[in-house]
């Protein structure tokens, strides 16, 4: 008797507190936001767009395959473009470079998100209370601002040894690089060449290609940043809902 006195006793408060637990929640929900609660939201959500910006960025054809982002060569290599017939085999070592770089720049990509996070944790509660009234790309724009310059130092030396890492036997983005560049610079440096007024082509490429690579990085950040604040279903979690919800 005395057990089931006790089990009763203990139904009921399981049941008092399951209660009282979605009167909370009822009311949490309701409540309007907390400085923190915003703070956290939009660090949330910029936590969560460079993740998934990076994951699909260093992903095979991530850059390459995406004509949004897809790296092309320098604008100095403009006329070796135009005059590829001139290289023997050309064309196709100009598409090789181009798909070697972009994935030296998917390899980066893919160590870029904790990057960002101690930029992110240092937001200031006034910083995301102006960011959540902003622009589309408001929180990405402040996140470029202040992380742009650490983040090129902290990424331009992945790109350096993906440029560097062979990718098949004796093939590297930068054994790609080189091969073409040289073979046009010794056509633009013959007599023959300077009458033509070809220019050689001398170009920083990891500085160039490190450039491109977050700046289409930060593209895609804005991508998700806008589905965020517009997109219901891209709010993964309660937190995102909450704040971009209310």
């Amino acid at each position: 008797m005395i057990k089931k006195i006790f089990y009763g006793l203990s139904l009921l408060t399981l049941c008092a507190c399951a209660e009282l637990t979605a009167v909370m929640d009822t009311y949490t929900t309701n409540a309007p936001l907390t400085e923190n609660e915003v703070a956290q939201g939009l660090k949330e959500a910029l936590r969560v767009g460079t993740d998934s910006a990076a994951a699909r960025l260093g992903q095979q054809d991530g850059y390459y395959g995406d004509a949004l982002v897809k790296i092309q060569l320098p604008p100095q290599t403009d006329i070796i473009v135009e005059n590829a017939g001139k290289i023997p085999g050309g064309q196709r070592l100009v598409e090789d470079v181009l798909r070697h770089i972009n994935r030296a720049a998917e390899q980066a990509a893919g160590e870029a998100g904790p990057v960002f996070w101690e930029a992110i944790r240092q937001m200031s509660i006034s910083d995301a209370f102006t960011l959540l009234k902003g622009e589309p790309s408001a929180a990405t724009d402040y996140l470029k601002e202040n992380t742009y310059d650490a983040l090129f130092e902290l990424y331009q030396p992945k790109i350096e040894a993906a440029l560097d890492k062979e990718i098949a036997a004796g093939i590297s983005p930068n054994a790609s690089w080189e091969s073409m560049t040289n073979k046009w610079n010794r056509i633009a440096d013959n007599p023959l060449g300077k009458m033509a007024g070809l220019n050689a082509v001398k170009v920083d490429l990891d500085t160039y290609l490190t450039q491109e690579a977050l700046n289409g990085l930060f593209v895609k950040i804005a991508q998700e940043e806008a589905a965020i604040r517009e997109n219901p279903q891209a709010r993964v979690n309660a937190l995102l809902k909450r704040v971009f919800g209310s």
